[in-house]
């Protein structure tokens, strides 16, 4: 008997809405409220914030209709994304945003050759440059001091920052905890069960203010350095349990295999073990560094002008009383902006890198 064909796939925008929104009575009935639901709310939304808006001027004079007026948006567009930073040196934030993006990219895209490199490059030569490049104070480059430093640029340094060392960091107390040696496991224990114990608002006020106190006076440390510092130990805390989630998941009979090859431990965790651990993990860590980037807001307390703190500063301005609505709704898209293209990222590291796991 001759096999039979294979059925025709059948697919399609009706076919997905009727096996997704109504594939019954029931469903119909929640999909039709919901949608409506949908259609109620985001038609006013869409009236105020794209119809009716207002987009072109200079004051608010020139907002005379019943939208949004985002006069206060693009007005205070530099103040947003530099903060107070000196209008003629601006050129050297974007400089620096240029070359992470370029080395991001580099990054990222699976087909571009020499990921080493540009890995090298990331982790080591463009905090260089970038610290010289912002601050200045040297190759004729004029300085510039921290508390200029504001709006999306310093909510990004702060992200990346904090990013960057809480992951290394986190790893390494992942392991410690972990670790049969008892000093090491204890000091592990500790760090990461005092930094999860206390707010993030604690940690930058003692940074801030309580931490100057306990040092000799001529040791100054730079305010945003020391809220970098907190803010990377206490994620660090955060990202090391993510970490040792994943640790936990590997079966031992993989570090017996891999020492019965005549590995050490570091090769054991570093070729065999950690790999796996990690890629376990990528959601939990990607979800912990979408916390941090949205936490960056709370250094406003210390008096460090983030991106938000920038907008909450230019509605006291009584020439845009009554427009704090727009800034907010503006902070909030950068915001999710970001988010979900770290989230989206993450889950196309899980489908690139799932090979399954037993």
């Amino acid at each position: 008997m001759a096999a039979r064909q294979p059925p025709e796939k059948v697919g399609g925008l009706l076919v997905w809405l009727r096996k997704n929104l109504f594939s019954g009575p029931i469903n119909s009935l929640i999909s039709l409220v919901l949608l409506y639901l949908i259609v109620r709310i985001v038609t006013p939304m869409v009236q105020w914030g794209l119809i009716d808006a207002t987009w072109v001027g200079s004051s608010r004079q020139d907002c005379t209709g019943d939208g949004a007026c985002w006069v206060f948006v693009t007005t205070r567009l530099g103040q947003i994304i530099y903060g107070f930073y000196p209008s003629p040196e601006r050129w050297r934030v974007d400089v620096t945003l240029a070359m992470f993006t370029v080395l991001l990219v580099w990054l990222v895209i699976p087909r571009l050759p020499y990921k080493k490199i540009a890995g090298l490059l990331t982790l080591f030569a463009f905090p260089v440059v970038a610290y010289f490049l912002l601050l200045g104070g040297s190759f004729g480059l004029p300085y510039v001091p921290t508390r200029q430093w504001g709006g999306l640029m310093l909510t990004l340094v702060i992200a990346t920052v904090g990013i960057v060392c809480s992951i290394p960091l986190g790893i390494l107390l992942a392991l410690g905890r972990r670790s049969s040696m008892p000093f090491v496991k204890a000091v592990c224990v500790v760090f990461i069960e005092f930094w999860r114990g206390v707010p993030l608002i604690t940690v930058l006020f003692m940074a801030s203010v309580m931490f100057p106190l306990f040092v000799p006076a001529q040791l100054e440390v730079d305010r945003l350095v020391r809220a970098l510092i907190g803010i990377s130990f206490f994620w660090s805390a955060y990202m090391a349990e993510v970490v040792r989630s994943g640790l936990q998941a590997i079966p031992k009979g993989q570090d017996e295999a891999a020492a019965a090859l005549g590995l050490g431990y570091w090769q054991r965790t570093g070729l065999v073990v950690l790999p796996q651990a990690l890629k376990l993990v990528i959601s939990g860590i990607v979800s912990t560094c979408i916390s941090l980037f949205k936490d960056t807001t709370l250094v406003l307390i210390i008096g460090l002008f983030d991106l938000l703190g920038v907008i909450r500063a230019g509605l006291t301005d009584t020439a845009w009383l009554g427009y704090a609505t727009e800034g907010y709704v503006f902070a909030a898209i950068l915001f999710w902006a970001f988010c979900f293209s770290m989230s989206r990222y993450s889950q196309y590291l899980e489908r690139r890198l799932h090979t399954g796991h037993r």
